[in-house]
């Protein structure tokens, strides 16, 4: 008898949180994809620059040599191996989209939060300050911006991109927050005499957190695209190798409009793009059951 209620107890124990999220990783195929694409090429930004150290070898003999044992992806129009200059490439790329996205989700989530709980003074001094910080023309400010710093900081870019961007994500957060403000579990919580901070942290986070961790991933393919396209278009100096020099130099320099041998130069970085954004979107959809208890529900 006390076996059988035992083994009724266990039957009926929730799942832990390990195991809960194995189990909604390996609900779809696209989920474990995803991962492993994020794997890859986190991978890829740490350990990169150890594969590769020291500066680019340039071989003036091996010109758009075609793809070898020896070089993988084939060499650009210098002479040095593309696999190199896509995996040293990596880390900048990568590095700037995650320290752009996570101050954007960061202080947008803060200051969302507290204009829509707060209200009052505090609500209309945090919105004009987002206001602000929504009119600030990034493309321009980038510019002037270049001729103080050289970017070659993956940091200094990534914390230029999350200060000139966090404006969306907290208009979006102080949305979501005006409309749980009046839900009967906030007003159970005043009502118990409960900080702001035990309501801000344990209640109204909890419920905005599908939200926050949606945009954070969108946000890294917004900062890629959005990096990449600044040293495409030259818009920052060369300070530092990455998929947008590499993009730049096969279209400007490479000639890779009228050279057949240029395109695996042009193509390699794209490809990198596509698969990256292709593994977020993958497993944004497990992110969403993650965090989303509604979703946790159904299944």
């Amino acid at each position: 008898m006390t076996e059988t209620l035992d083994r009724t107890a266990r039957a009926t124990r929730p799942p832990t949180r390990r195991a809960r999220t194995l189990r909604v990783l390996t609900r779809r195929p696209g989920r474990i994809i995803g991962l492993l694409i994020i794997v890859f090429f986190t991978l890829m930004a740490l350990l990169g620059p150890l594969l590769y150290p020291g500066p680019l070898a340039v071989d003036p003999e091996a010109v758009y040599a075609p793809p070898s044992a020896e070089h993988w992806l084939g060499t650009d129009f210098a002479g040095s191996d593309v696999l190199q200059e896509v995996v040293v490439g990596a880390r900048y790329v990568l590095l700037t989209a995650t320290v752009a996205a996570l101050v954007t989700a960061a202080t947008g989530t803060l200051v969302g939060l507290v204009a829509g709980f707060r209200r009052g003074l505090a609500d209309s001094g945090l919105m004009r300050i987002t206001d602000f910080v929504l009119t600030l023309p990034g493309l321009p400010l980038l510019i002037v911006l270049s001729t103080l710093w050289s970017f070659s900081s993956a940091f200094q870019m990534g914390l230029v991109l999350g200060v000139t961007g966090w404006g969306g994500v907290a208009r979006a957060v102080r949305s979501q927050t005006l409309s749980l403000r009046e839900r009967g579990f906030l007003e159970a919580a005043r009502g118990l005499g409960l900080s702001h901070r035990h309501i801000l942290l344990r209640e109204l986070l909890p419920n905005i957190a599908p939200y926050v961790a949606m945009n954070l991933l969108l946000s890294v393919i917004g900062f890629i695209g959005a990096e990449v396209a600044l040293f495409f278009l030259g818009v920052v100096p060369f300070s530092s190798e990455n998929w947008g020099v590499m993009l730049n130099q096969a279209v400007f320099s490479g000639g890779v409009m009228s050279s057949p041998e240029a395109l695996t130069y042009l193509l390699a970085p794209l490809t990198c793009i596509l698969l990256i954004t292709l593994g977020i979107v993958l497993f944004m959809d497990a992110v969403d059951e993650l965090f989303n208890p509604r979703l946790r529900e159904r299944t």
